[in-house]
């Protein structure tokens, strides 16, 4: 996968088209990634214990990967790779910079 946990990403499809945010968990298996502040869901949380209210709990849900792109300068950036001195490193595709 391009994208890795820490990753600064923009939302490039669906209802958060535009807004940025950083990886917080990748998950390669299911093509998904967790980025803090976007697809934001709402769960309505009954009370627990007695004397207890309930609660409207706000949380990230996945993403598709193919619905993010990194993030260069305020603009989504496509990711090339580049080998030096045997050790495989991302760069920007355009601008031929280390990410």
């Amino acid at each position: 996968m391009k994208i890795k946990k820490g990753d600064n990403v923009i939302m490039i499809a669906g209802k958060d088209k535009g807004k940025t945010g950083k990886v917080e968990r990748v998950m390669p298996k299911l093509e998904k990634v967790l980025v803090d502040g976007v697809n934001i869901a709402k769960r309505h949380r009954k009370p627990t214990k007695g004397g207890q209210k309930g609660q409207v709990v706000e949380f990230p849900m996945p993403v598709h990967i193919s619905n993010v792109s990194l993030v260069e300068g305020g603009k989504p950036v496509r990711v090339a790779y580049s080998v030096e001195g045997g050790k495989k490193k991302r760069i920007s595709a355009k601008s031929r910079k280390n990410i």
